[in-house]
């Protein structure tokens, strides 16, 4: 069952899970409220969420009209779910109520448009809407999601799995954890306000449904860490700068700003300029970034696409990087199956001069700053592309480093980026190739699948190298076992991946 449940979430995009994550929490706050365990009635609850849907969808397409932007099908509606489950719900007879919450909703939508920098929006919609709310309208956010513990363990459950397929523990174990320790050291009574906090508080949501979103969190791990620590330092309900005392929301979007300054700058839009073949099944697009494009080899964009037709998956994807940093233009390797998504049938078909939007760059699956340290490369399938972008990367800057690639695929017609790992092995990159579904062949090439006596054959000094795996998830985690089983250290293992990997 637990095999099944986490293919299925492999499967899924983040956006999509966060939705159904949510979308299960206003269910069970239906029931809840039809039990009389919560404050209001279902008839409120699914007032509002009405309200704060309908207002939020018609925002989003005025504004998204008039500024000619690229909008994400499930943006709107997360933020509009996220606003139901912490504002007080209205009942149909209550005008003003029903006023207010139409602000809140429309303060969220239009936040993505007019606090924007260098064509980034910096706060999350929903935390500055009931900043604004609070301010404007005199409505607060009660985060009444988080106060019930009969909604407790689904908010829990569900915002685990969400971490799980983010892949983010390290910003939400430095929130908790600088957010309970700041508690413990400042509340006059600490046993009991930690009780409180854990059991009739914001923190869990705060931290699985809003924390996490990769359009106002930091690239990396590092800046990651810091910004959970920030905003669980300003969580504490005893920090205060003097008579003015912080909420949850307030805490967040101080965070967004901090992310805003040590993250990329800037939303783009790629021109579609070429289109190549790289092997069976596997294409490259070229792109004309709309101004100065920076990044570092192995990253990834969020590349989001308009008029998509059904995808259960939704009109965005995350993808890495094939160009080098030094390429004028930017590249995207993809894999198309015999039933491709909407979004990859919509790529497909896009036409020279059509454009895709991109943003959140990031990913610390890059090389190493020490030249001299020694490394292994492993890759099955498409997720050789972050690879390409190195091998093309140690080309363009004649940057020779002592570099093992082991690349697995299933036929020698799946193999991709051949001539630029050839011409890498001019700066240090060797290249096996490996094929696990036909006898090869040429000489060199090997048959079979990679496991640990074949990287101990291949790298005799695999315990002195820096190991980078990238391909589907069932395969990274296979390799990483077979990398621990020789001895190495989980910190001299990285991986490649990024939210919404599906």
């Amino acid at each position: 069952m637990f095999t099944f449940i986490r293919a299925l979430i492999n499967r899924t995009t983040m956006y999509r899970l966060v939705l159904y994550y949510l979308l299960v929490l206003f269910v069970v706050a239906l029931v809840a409220s039809a039990a009389s365990v919560l404050p209001f009635t279902p008839v409120a609850l699914l007032w509002s969420f009405l309200v704060f849907s309908i207002v939020a969808w018609l925002a989003n397409e005025l504004i998204a009209w008039f500024f000619g932007a690229i909008t994400n099908t499930e943006s709107f509606f997360i933020t509009a779910l996220i606003l139901v489950l912490i504002v007080p719900p209205v009942t149909f007879s209550n005008t003003i109520g029903t006023f207010d919450i139409a602000l809140i909703s429309l303060f969220a939508v239009v936040s993505k448009f007019i606090f924007t920098f260098g064509k980034k929006h910096i706060f999350n919609p929903a935390a500055v809407a009931v900043v604004l709310s609070s301010l404007l309208l005199g409505v607060s956010a009660t985060w009444w999601v988080g106060g019930n513990v009969y909604l407790l363990p689904f908010v829990v459950i569900g915002g685990l799995i969400v971490v799980y397929k983010i892949r983010r523990f390290d910003v939400i174990l430095a929130f908790f954890g600088i957010a309970l320790t700041t508690i413990a050291f400042t509340a006059l009574n600490p046993t009991y306000t930690l009780f409180e906090t854990l059991l009739r508080s914001s923190i869990f949501f705060l931290a699985f449904a809003m924390l996490t979103e990769p359009l106002t969190m930091p690239p990396t791990r590092t800046l990651r860490i810091v910004y959970g620590g920030i905003v669980g330092f300003l969580f504490a309900p005893a920090i205060h700068f003097g008579s003015f005392y912080l909420t949850p929301e307030i805490g967040l979007i101080i965070g967004n700003l901090f992310s805003y300054v040590v993250s990329p700058k800037g939303h783009h839009l790629f021109t579609l300029i070429a289109r190549k073949r790289l092997a069976r099944g596997i294409y490259e697009f070229v792109f004309r970034p709309d101004r100065p494009f920076h990044h570092l080899s192995g990253q990834y964009l969020e590349w989001t696409l308009s008029a998509v037709p059904f995808d259960s998956r939704g009109n965005r994807r995350f993808f890495t990087i094939s160009s080098a940093p030094e390429d004028k233009h930017v590249t995207l390797g993809v894999r198309f199956y015999d039933e491709p998504s909407g979004f990859k049938r919509t790529l497909a078909g896009l036409p020279m001069g059509g454009v895709i939007s991109v943003n959140s760059l990031g990913g610390d699956f890059t090389l190493p700053k020490n030249k001299k340290r020694k490394v292994a490369f492993i890759a099955g399938g498409i997720g050789v592309t972050p690879f390409a972008s190195m091998a093309r990367h140690m080309v363009r800057t004649s940057d020779a480093r002592d570099a093992v690639l082991l690349y697995s695929s299933k036929t020698a017609e799946e193999v991709a980026y051949q001539g630029d790992f050839s011409e890498a092995s001019r700066h240090g990159l060797r290249t096996v190739f490996i094929l696990s579904n036909e006898k090869p062949l040429l000489p060199g090439v090997l048959y079979g699948f990679i496991d640990a006596s074949l990287i101990a054959k291949e790298i005799p000094d695999y315990a002195e190298r820096l190991f980078y795996v990238s391909g589907p998830p069932q395969m990274v985690n296979v390799i990483k076992a077979h990398l621990k089983m020789l001895g190495i250290s989980r910190f001299s293992i990285k991986t490649d991946y990024f939210p919404g990997l599906a």
